[in-house]
């Protein structure tokens, strides 16, 4: 829905030094946008798999021939390629669901048809089944993430070149308070995202092994810096609690006009004001040190939804972006699924999302967590009773109720497919696959 590197990749340019009051004032008037909510979103990354031999590496000289391909291409969405080589198409802020939509299965068209002559195809998979970490991309950004997240161990190099996602963005909702309102919705994405954690895990291997997770995904944002993957804490008012949460976490880089930009340990946003060292930080390094934080959900005046795992299938996208805006945004819903949801935040606990006993099991256990289910069942009951009154085609809705039966009734998300289609025939552990995942 909108770039994700406000402020550019490269050094700020020659402004006046923040004070801390002044960044304070910026992060509650930037963080959530508020009036009657209608724009909607999508970013959808992809894994690129060579068609044939999804087990094979795919060689760099590929990748790069593959954005090439997609680049030339008369898109509504805006293109970028994963440290991994990941594909990520932004979609335009759209008016409504039926728009959004429309200009993404578009995309995705014309996408999955120029890959297809470079045989490699697009698959939705929240973690690379087989492939380890292999960093592509040798930027300034990347080289100082991958020293900054190296201190916490493997994950962050996981994270960053063998993971997807479907991230769905929603307007911040209105000033006054209501079912439609930005607190009640910033409290509602807290708990609903454990929900959609859950419903759509779709990550249960890695390198060729299973892991304990149904969302291994999700397991991988949770064993990283422990304060940038994490939603506020405590009980502040959403625009306090933001801007505290943006100020208190530490920088991950300070960037220069050349490489390698330095990757100072445990200085936060709020220390380095201070200080005024190396330089004094300028609106452009608080733009860009908003998009260096990862937490499930992102205020960028939007809502950035960014918990669900990359989905299968040439529509499988299109189920978690349908129902994750009927609920936010049909008012008779979003009322509902509010009550619906907010016994789930005694299971959840004090901790923040998604380090709190909830999303543990949200990506653990998936829908065969009891209490998820049962949540879950009722969500998917409230979208589609939604989905008419947004306007959705009898495609999309026949192609969500088609989740709900596949999934949802039964108890199941498609990572227990994944699990399925994979056997364990070979002498060293590793599984091998039945089928291809598409």
């Amino acid at each position: 829905m909108s770039p994700d590197t406000p402020g550019g990749h490269g050094p700020p340019g020659h402004t006046t030094p923040l004070d801390e009051g002044e960044a304070e004032d910026l992060l509650r008037g930037i963080c959530f946008k508020t009036g009657p909510p209608h724009i909607v979103g999508v970013e959808l990354e992809w894994l690129l798999h060579d068609r044939d031999h999804p087990r094979s590496p795919v060689p760099h000289h590929r990748l790069e021939a593959a954005a090439t391909a997609v680049r030339a291409l008369p898109l509504n969405a805006a293109v970028t390629f994963e440290p991994g080589g990941q594909l990520e198409l932004s979609s335009r802020p759209a008016d409504s669901l039926m728009a959004c939509v429309n200009d993404t299965a578009a995309d995705l068209i014309a996408v999955r048809d120029a890959l297809g002559r470079l045989d490699l195809a697009p698959v939705g998979i929240g973690v690379d089944p087989w492939q380890s970490p292999r960093r592509l991309l040798r930027e300034p950004r990347y080289d100082a993430m991958e020293v900054a997240l190296d201190r916490w161990g493997p994950a962050g190099r996981a994270m960053m070149c063998t993971t997807a996602s479907v991230q769905v963005c929603l307007d911040a909702g209105e000033e006054e308070p209501g079912p439609l309102g930005y607190g009640r919705r910033w409290q509602l994405a807290h708990l609903l995202g454990a929900v959609l954690v859950a419903v759509f895990a779709n990550s249960p291997f890695r390198q060729g092994m299973p892991t304990p997770w149904r969302s291994t995904r999700q397991s991988l944002w949770t064993d990283l810096d422990p304060l940038r993957t994490l939603a506020p804490a405590g009980q502040l008012p959403p625009r306090d609690a933001w801007a505290s949460h943006v100020l208190d976490t530490p920088v991950m880089c300070i960037r220069g006009e050349a490489g390698p930009w330095a990757v100072p340990e445990g200085l936060s946003f709020r220390d380095w004001i201070r200080s005024g060292v190396p330089r004094g930080p300028v609106r452009a390094d608080l733009d860009y040190h908003i998009t260096t934080l990862f937490p499930p959900v992102r205020p960028r005046g939007h809502l950035e939804l960014r918990m669900i795992d990359a989905q299968s299938g040439d529509d499988g996208w299109l189920v978690p972006l349908a129902v994750t805006t009927a609920l936010f945004d049909d008012p008779e819903a979003a009322e509902t699924v509010y009550r619906t949801v907010k016994p789930l935040a005694e299971t959840a606990g004090p901790l923040a999302a998604p380090r709190n006993p909830l999303w543990l099991r949200a990506a653990r256990d998936g829908l065969t967590d009891t209490e998820l289910r049962v949540a879950a069942a009722a969500c998917f009951e409230l979208a589609l009773e939604a989905l008419p009154r947004m306007g959705a085609t009898r495609a999309v809705r026949d192609t969500v109720a088609g989740f709900h039966d596949r999934y949802v009734a039964r108890g199941r998300c498609p990572a227990d497919d994944l699990r399925e289609l994979f056997a364990p025939d070979r002498a060293d552990g590793r599984y091998d696959p039945k089928g291809t995942p598409s």
